[in-house]
């Protein structure tokens, strides 16, 4: 049977050696079977592959409650598929305001770009029409 050290699978799946222990601590994985000589952790494969799902999860910004959730419904199979989408489509619901919200931001400041490049070559008309479209932006930032 082939075995992975700690470092082996913080380098596979992106999770740092501290994370790897927490998770196991939290119940996230695990236990994990120790080397019976040094006392140190030895993942089999079948970690792996959760831990690269966790680390998935993690990469796409889902809680520890929610991994939970996503495992123990992993195990149910097709009785929880409903309940499994519904978990990851209100992650993506999240991740499509976070994009808006970066959407927003980068409307703003390509306007104040293009705002300075008019004052830089004293065309008042594209200042004008800057500031206009700058006010439009300000409203995407949900500020006012």
């Amino acid at each position: 049977m082939t075995t992975f050290t700690i470092q082996d699978v913080s380098r596979r799946s992106g999770l740092s050696e501290p994370t790897l222990r927490y998770y196991e601590d939290v119940g996230l994985i695990g236990p994990i079977a120790r080397d019976e000589r040094s006392g140190h952790r030895r993942y089999r494969t079948e970690d792996v592959s959760e831990i690269e799902i966790l680390a998935c999860l993690r990469a796409v910004g889902v809680g520890i409650e929610d991994m939970r959730t996503y495992q123990a419904n992993r195990s149910r199979g097709r009785e929880a598929a409903a309940e499994q989408r519904d978990l990851l489509l209100r992650h993506a619901e999240r991740v499509e305001a976070e994009i808006a919200a970066q959407q927003a931001r980068l409307a703003y400041l390509r306007e104040k770009a293009a705002l300075w490049d008019a004052r830089d070559r004293g065309d008042a008309a594209a200042e004008e029409a800057a500031w206009q479209r700058i006010m439009e932006a300000v409203v995407g930032l949900e500020l006012l």
